[in-house]
């Protein structure tokens, strides 16, 4: 076949200027937001888009209840269900809330995958209309991220001025009294974590670069604080300083608690990502609920039944658990006579292999013991998953 003869590559559908594959909280959840500014007229601190109650709401959802507005506003809805959006404690998101009103420091912990950024984004986007002003805390972040940099064009024009400095989104969040977010805070090194201490501190930036007294101190607008997160398996990687760790509230968010709760997020997130790829949710429920049971008993070392299972030392979680139940729908999808149910030993062994390679032995262990025990008891599913052992090796 000669260059002229080859077929045209297909053109790619065109995209519009709204495509993307993740939408901002702030965004996807516009109409909620605008009818709780609206619904709930009490108090609110200096700078918030929203009550702290209506924050609250917004992330733990109304309970099913309609809301309605005291008057009707034009574009926006006269009654509305808000619906959860982080699935934990109640109390914990007032925590939250309240130490957002006071204008404190609030650092999340807990495993991975326990929706601690999720939960800084919903409550960034409810308490200041944005969750955008976000640093992603790594080895190589510098002090520049929380501080500011230079545009050196201007910079080697014009010398340092205000025109010439380029703002992080901390700053951009103090400048405007908004809330800052800073992903993974202790995998940052520990000289840059400390640029915080004094910023949270004495709530301002020097810039000594400047020249006039005016514009060298740079103070934060009334609303301004920052939401941290950091894995507990992260400790020890750059240990936060005592001093940094007085500037924070500490609120840690534990893993699902209930079972039917943690199945119903995961088969929702899951139809949510097998759609945005084009296809329908194919996976049986009783595929799923398998997958719940093997990613519940691994993470806690517990089966319900009472027997003990040797937890590996990756992190079992539920953001995990949505990723293999996103591959089998699409797999469900896109491979068509696959069956479903074939795939998850691979797709659990592939979970369990990233951190120790021992996880292997204690997979196969977990098959050995629960599993061979459910199947001699008679379950089909749980029979059917005993015959593909094989398939971890």
């Amino acid at each position: 076949m000669t260059t002229t003869d080859r077929p045209a590559p297909a053109t790619p559908p065109a995209m519009s200027a709204v495509a993307r594959q993740v939408v901002p909280a702030e965004e996807r959840y516009a109409t909620e937001l605008a009818f709780l500014a609206a619904q709930d007229t009490g108090p609110r601190p200096p700078g918030w888009a929203l009550t702290p109650r209506a924050v609250v709401t917004f992330v733990c959802g109304s309970g099913g209840e309609e809301l309605a507005l005291p008057e009707p506003r034009a574009g926006i809805p006269a009654r509305l269900v808000i619906a959860p959006k982080f699935v934990g404690e109640r109390a914990l998101v007032e925590r939250c809330v309240v130490t957002l009103a006071g204008e404190r420091g609030l650092l999340l912990v807990g495993e991975p995958g326990t929706a601690k950024s999720l939960l800084s984004e919903l409550l960034s986007a409810a308490v200041c209309g944005t969750s955008a002003l976000t640093v992603q805390g790594t080895a190589g972040t510098t002090e520049d991220a929380f501080r500011y940099g230079w545009n050196y064009a201007l910079l080697l024009a014009q010398g340092p001025t205000a025109e010439a400095l380029v703002d992080s989104p901390v700053l951009t969040a103090m400048r405007t009294g908004r809330v800052a977010r800073i992903e993974e805070i202790t995998r940052c090194l520990p000289e840059v974590q400390d640029a915080l201490v004094s910023l949270l501190s004495d709530r301002r930036i020097s810039v000594p670069e400047l020249a006039t007294a005016e514009e060298a101190q740079i103070s934060a607008a009334p609303g301004f604080t920052v939401i941290a997160t950091a894995n507990l398996r992260d400790r020890g990687v750059s240990e936060m300083s005592a001093a940094l760790k007085r500037r924070f509230n500490f609120e840690t968010v534990h893993p699902i608690a209930d079972a039917d709760t943690e199945t119903a997020l995961i088969r929702r997130q899951a139809v949510g990502a097998v759609e945005r790829a084009g296809a329908a949710f194919g996976v049986d429920d009783a595929v799923l609920d398998a997958l719940v049971t093997v990613f519940r008993d691994l993470r806690t070392g517990r089966c319900a039944e009472g027997w003990d299972v040797e937890r590996p030392g990756t992190v079992m979680s539920t953001a995990e658990a949505v990723q293999v139940a996103t591959s089998l729908g699409v797999a469900a999808a896109y491979l068509p006579g696959a069956d479903v149910l074939d795939l998850l030993p691979g797709h659990l062994l592939g979970v369990v292999r990233k951190d120790d390679p021992a996880d292997h032995g204690r997979l196969l262990g977990y098959w050995d013991g629960p599993v061979r025990r459910r199947a001699e008891e008679g379950s089909a599913m749980w029979r059917r998953l005993w015959d593909l052992r094989g398939s971890l090796r």
